[in-house]
């Protein structure tokens, strides 16, 4: 179950900021870009990107050891 939680922050951290980057002017489904002020969406989105490979990591680390 926190394996899905890493799987969902990096998908959704990694395409917010992908979306922010190429300027898709489109409506998008990521969730920061709709909670936080325009201002925050690439630091969020990073923060979820790197948060979520942490969270994958831990999970990766646990079963290994």
């Amino acid at each position: 179950m926190i394996e899905l939680l890493g799987i969902l922050l990096v998908v959704q951290g990694a395409g917010g900021l992908l979306n922010r980057l190429l300027g898709a002017g489109s409506p998008s489904w990521f969730v920061q870009l709709h909670l936080l002020p325009a201002s925050l969406h690439i630091a969020a989105s990073v923060v979820m990107v790197l948060a979520g490979a942490a969270v994958l990591l831990l999970v990766r680390g646990r079963r290994s050891g």
